[in-house]
């Protein structure tokens, strides 16, 4: 079975890869001179994406990737379907309707945090995505995504897969954590299930918003003095809900502090400010980032092996 993917999930997408035991496919990728992107699948591919079902591995994100994701699948379908007619007259025109086979795995879902609408007149993001990918494809993969919720109406099969256990193995071997740390309450099931993988306790800070732009810290009277403790987030993005949570800790006595995260977004300068702060920072491979030390192709093989099996 091939896996294809454009430029930006290369990587992870060669270890699902591996992962799934699968063939990989590199779809050639460039810009034009006004940015417009352009994408072509090899045409010595196409009796494979014909012939069996295909993972296209591709996130929303940043912008540029929401247009990528929509022409490779675009571009799968048409070759699926057998609609192969060029200008050039390179080849067979058309080919058998051989019917969809497609399934979408998503390292890392952009827009997800536009999840509810606060204010009349906004736009629920990570649903509208949703249903224009979901029309495109016969199941989707994601990869950690902030709120699952709001893909609960889309018509194919989502499955929303989790690198909770590849976290924990990471942090068991590489920091071996006294104690796992939510930075709020809203982040405590992924902390708890990483503490239990690795037999550690764990707790929470409370979070309490002042106004738009200032986030107050709360420390409950947690027992950390002496103590390795790892933050453990879903994303990290500027880093300063980490910063503040690991200044929490070091007055109470905390010896080191590690952050890890599924992914690490690390806009405005967000590594150099952590430096400051933790000693360490780990995050996987579901975004190209410096600390991309945790792969998360085990956990989207998960997802692409269960929709494998109802699809």
């Amino acid at each position: 079975m091939p896996v294809i993917s454009g430029s930006s999930c290369r990587n992870i997408a060669l270890s699902l890869a591996t992962e799934l035991g699968m063939h990989f496919i590199p779809a050639e990728t460039r810009r034009f001179p006004d940015g417009e992107g352009y994408l072509k699948t090899p045409i010595g591919e196409f009796e494979s994406i014909r012939s069996e079902p295909v993972v296209v591995v591709s996130s929303t994100f940043p912008d540029n990737g929401i247009v990528q994701t929509i022409m490779m699948l675009a571009n799968v379908g048409d070759i699926q379907r057998g609609d192969l007619t060029n200008l050039k007259r390179e080849g067979i025109q058309n080919l058998e309707d051989v019917g969809r086979r497609v399934i979408l795995a998503i390292p890392y879902y952009g827009y997800a945090r536009q999840d509810k609408r606060f204010s009349a007149g906004e736009v629920i993001a990570a649903g509208v995505i949703a249903s224009h990918l979901s029309n495109s494809c016969d199941g989707i993969v994601i990869l950690d995504i902030h709120e699952p919720r709001v893909l609960e109406s889309q018509e194919h099969p989502i499955k929303c897969v989790t690198a909770v256990p590849e976290i924990a193995s990471w942090l068991k071997k590489e920091v071996n954590p006294d104690f796992i740390l939510s930075p709020d309450k809203g982040a405590v099931e992924r902390a708890s299930r990483v503490a239990g993988l690795i037999n550690v306790p764990f707790s929470y800070l409370e979070k309490r918003r002042i106004d738009a732009h200032t986030i107050e810290h709360t420390p409950k009277d947690l027992d950390v003095s002496g103590k390795v403790v790892a933050i453990v987030d879903d994303m990290i993005s500027t880093g300063g809900t980490i910063c503040r949570a690991s200044d929490a800790l070091r007055r109470q006595g905390a010896r080191e502090v590690h952050a890890a995260c599924t992914h690490g977004l690390f806009t405005s300068g967000a590594l150099t400010r952590l430096a400051q702060h933790v000693d360490g920072v780990h995050s996987t491979d579901s975004l190209a980032n410096p600390r991309a030390v945790i792969s998360g192709a085990p956990a989207l093989a998960r997802g692409v092996r269960d929709l494998l099996a109802i699809l």
